[in-house]
């Protein structure tokens, strides 16, 4: 029987927490490590029903500890877990995907070290067919997002041009530009749009619109993409997190299924 690999989870919010408890829950070839958290009692507290009970340790200490670790962090300490797992030649599984943008170096770290970068597809689809996509001529690629006003509240670009959006009553396009510039100004929203570049032609070329739409009642992702070798559109509608409306639920899924499908002997997809 194969051994079983360490996972260690940074931050253990709506994501970090079904994450961390579906492993305590069983995963073959997977086992919980470690977690960290800002409030260490307060996490210890909610993982006192687990089977197995974990460490909670500082973000810069998981890399330590698990063989994968998985960032569910604020962005703000995105760096501390990221830098010792990619020097330390883990795999890094970031769900702030966004920050990437921002830390270019993090490639010729990842090579240096041995370590991989494993962005899991998170509450988007298709990145499979934009990525197949890339190995010939992408055209364009657009997203266009909408969600409940609640689920961008507290955004820096809303808070930088003095936008409002208390009693909105009907949609309201809120941002268009590059998904550089999306990711940057809502950091909490759209790291779907931050992986969908990466996949395809690059946070400079990929554009994306957010619209702030109070008739809809779950996050709403469109992509449509132009290339040599396909023509698609493909639309999703997230279930948001009870716990966080700036995620859906099936970003801990997809977390899941990425997890899985580093050690399942069948693994489905590009």
């Amino acid at each position: 029987m194969a051994e079983s690999r360490a996972v260690a989870i940074g931050g253990l919010g709506a994501i970090g927490m079904a994450v961390a408890r579906r492993l305590d829950e069983g995963i073959e070839g997977l086992h919980l490590a470690a977690v960290s958290a800002r409030d260490r009692d307060a996490a210890a507290r909610r993982m006192a029903d687990f089977a197995a009970q974990v460490p909670v340790v500082a973000a810069g200490e998981l890399a330590a500890l698990g063989d994968i670790v998985v960032e569910c962090a604020p962005a703000a300490i995105f760096a501390e877990i990221a830098e010792p797992a990619l020097k330390a030649g883990r795999i890094f599984m970031p769900l702030s995907v966004g920050q990437l943008l921002g830390h270019p170096e993090y490639e010729e770290l990842a090579r240096t070290h041995g370590a991989r970068i494993i962005a899991p597809t998170g509450a988007l689809l298709g990145l499979d067919a934009v990525r197949a996509a890339a190995e010939g001529t992408i055209e364009s690629v657009t997203m266009v997002t909408r969600k409940p006003p609640g689920g961008l509240a507290g955004a820096p670009y809303l808070e930088q041009y003095g936008i409002s959006l208390d009693g909105l009553a009907e949609p309201m396009k809120i941002f268009a530009g590059t998904a550089r510039e999306g990711a940057k100004g809502f950091p909490a929203n759209v790291n779907v749009a931050a992986a969908l570049s990466l996949a395809g032609i690059g946070p400079d070329r990929t554009r994306l619109e957010i619209w702030a739409d109070p008739t809809v009642t779950r996050n709403t992702h469109t992509i449509r993409l132009e290339a040599d070798s396909v023509r698609f559109e493909m639309r999703i509608e997230n279930v948001p997190s009870e716990e966080n409306p700036r995620t859906g639920k099936l970003t801990a899924l997809s977390v899941i299924a990425a997890l899985r499908g580093l050690v399942a002997p069948l693994r489905v997809g590009t």
